[in-house]
C-alpha cells in the first residue's frame, strides 16, 4: 500500500531526478576503453527506476525486477571486459547521491529512515544479483576456455604420440636388421672381440625404444597372452644385464620361491624388470659401497605374487618419492621420465601393483601381480 509520504518522497524524487542523475554521471567511474561508455546514462536511468521500484512495489514482486536488470547489467559488464568493481562503485555512489538529497526533505529522519533501508535493501539486491551473475558468466567462459585448451592439448598429444610411433617403426627397422648382422658376424667369426658389446647395447636401444611403442598402445596389436615363468624372466634379465652388474661391480642377492607362473605379455613384464634393475645398478654406480641389490619372489595367500626388487644406494628425495610414476618425472639428467612410467602401466594392465617405499640406506620396489592358474 502506497502511503502519502512515500508517494511525496517518489515526488520528491521526481522533481530531482535531473539533478540527481547528473551528480551521478559527473562522479562516476569509466574506464577510458569501455565499449559501453555511452550508455552509462541508462545504467543511471536503471539505478534510479530501481529506487522508485523499492518504494512502491511489494517485495516479492521487486526481487523479480532486480534480477531481470541484474542479468542485463552482468552482461555488459562481461562485454566490457571491464573491473566489476567499479560497478560496485557507482551503485554505492548513487546510493550515497539519493540518501543525501532524501535527507533535505522537510520530514524528519524518523519518518525517512524506513523508506531508507527499503532503498538500501534494493540496492544491497542489486548488487548481490549482479555480482553473482557476472561471476557465474565469468566462470562459464573460463571453464570454456579452460575445455578448449585442454582438449587441443589432448589432440597436439594424440598427434605427436602417432607421429612418435610411425618414427620409433620406422627406426625399429634398420635397428632389427643391424642385429641379425651382429648375430652373422657372430657365427662367422666368433673370435672378433666386441661384438657381445654391440649386441647388447643394440638391445639396451631396442628396449627403450619399446617403452616408447608401449605409450603409443600400438605394439598390443596382434599380441597374445601367455603364461610363462617370472623365475625364468628374472633370471633372463640379470643376464641381460650382466655386464652391467660387472661394471658396477652390484652384488645380487636373490631369495626365490619355487617356481612361479604368470599370464600376460612376457616381454613387457620383462621391461619392467629391465628397467627397475638398471635404474638401481645406474644409482648404485654414484657413490654407494658395497652396491647391493636385493630380489625376493615370494606367493602370497590372496592368489598373487609379491616381487620386490631393494637397493642400498640413495634415498630418493621426499619431494619426488609421490610422483616418480608420473610422466617425466627423474631424478637424472639426461633421463626421460618415462620408464617408471611405463612399468606402472604395464604392471596396472596386468591387474597388479607397483609401489615404491625409500628411507636412507634402502630403497624397495613392490610389484603385485595376480598367479597363473596352471594345470
Amino acid at each position: 500500500m502506497v502511503t502519502s509520504t512515500t508517494e511525496n518522497i517518489v515526488d520528491f524524487l521526481l522533481a530531482g531526478k535531473e539533478q540527481i542523475l547528473n551528480e551521478w554521471k559527473d562522479n562516476i567511474l569509466i574506464t577510458t576503453d569501455d565499449p559501453f561508455k555511452d550508455r552509462m546514462e541508462e545504467n543511471g536511468e536503471v539505478l534510479f527506476y530501481l529506487v522508485l521500484q523499492s518504494l512502491t512495489v511489494k517485495t516479492d514482486k521487486l526481487e523479480g525486477i532486480i534480477r531481470n536488470f541484474s542479468i542485463s547489467i552482468a552482461d555488459q559488464r562481461v562485454k566490457a571486459g571491464g573491473n566489476i568493481g567499479e560497478f560496485v562503485y557507482n551503485v554505492n555512489l548513487g546510493r550515497r547521491i539519493i540518501q543525501n538529497y532524501i535527507k533535505g526533505m522537510n520530514t524528519s529522519l524518523q519518518q525517512l529512515q524506513f523508506y531508507l533501508e527499503q532503498i538500501h535493501y534494493c540496492l544491497d539486491q542489486y548488487l548481490y544479483y549482479s555480482v553473482t551473475c557476472y561471476s557465474d558468466v565469468k566462470n562459464q567462459i573460463i571453464e570454456e576456455k579452460t575445455k578448449f585448451i585442454d582438449t587441443s592439448h589432448k589432440d597436439r598429444l594424440t598427434l605427436l604420440g602417432q607421429m612418435t610411433s610411425s618414427f620409433i617403426h620406422e627406426f625399429r627397422n634398420p635397428l632389427t636388421s643391424i642385429q641379425g648382422f651382429i648375430q652373422l658376424l657372430k657365427s662367422e667369426n666368433p673370435q672378433m672381440k666386441y661384438l657381445d658389446i654391440i649386441s647388447i647395447e643394440l638391445q639396451q636401444l631396442n628396449f627403450r625404444i619399446s617403452q616408447f611403442l608401449l605409450l603409443s598402445k600400438k605394439e598390443l596389436i596382434g599380441k597374445e597372452k601367455l603364461t610363462f615363468s617370472l623365475n625364468e624372466l628374472i633370471e633372463e634379465v640379470l643376464v641381460f644385464l650382466y655386464p652391467s652388474i660387472l661394471d658396477g661391480q652390484v652384488k645380487i642377492v636373490k631369495d626365490i620361491e619355487e617356481t612361479i607362473f604368470l599370464h600376460g605379455y612376457a616381454d613387457e613384464i620383462r621391461q619392467v624388470l629391465i628397467n627397475i634393475i638398471f635404474n638401481a645398478i645406474d644409482v648404485l654406480n654414484t657413490s654407494t659401497r658395497n652396491p647391493l641389490i636385493e630380489i625376493k619372489l615370494k606367493s602370497c595367500t590372496n592368489g598373487k605374487i609379491t616381487l620386490e626388487i631393494a637397493n642400498n644406494g640413495p634415498m630418493i628425495p621426499p619431494h619426488l618419492i609421490n610422483t616418480i610414476f608420473e610422466p617425466f618425472v627423474t631424478t637424472k639428467k639426461l633421463g626421460t621420465g618415462l620408464g617408471l612410467f611405463v612399468c606402472r602401466e604395464i604392471i596396472e594392465k596386468h591387474k597388479g601393483n607397483l609401489d615404491c617405499t625409500t628411507r636412507e640406506k634402502l630403497t624397495v620396489f613392490s610389484i603385485s601381480l595376480p598367479i597363473a592358474h596352471t594345470q
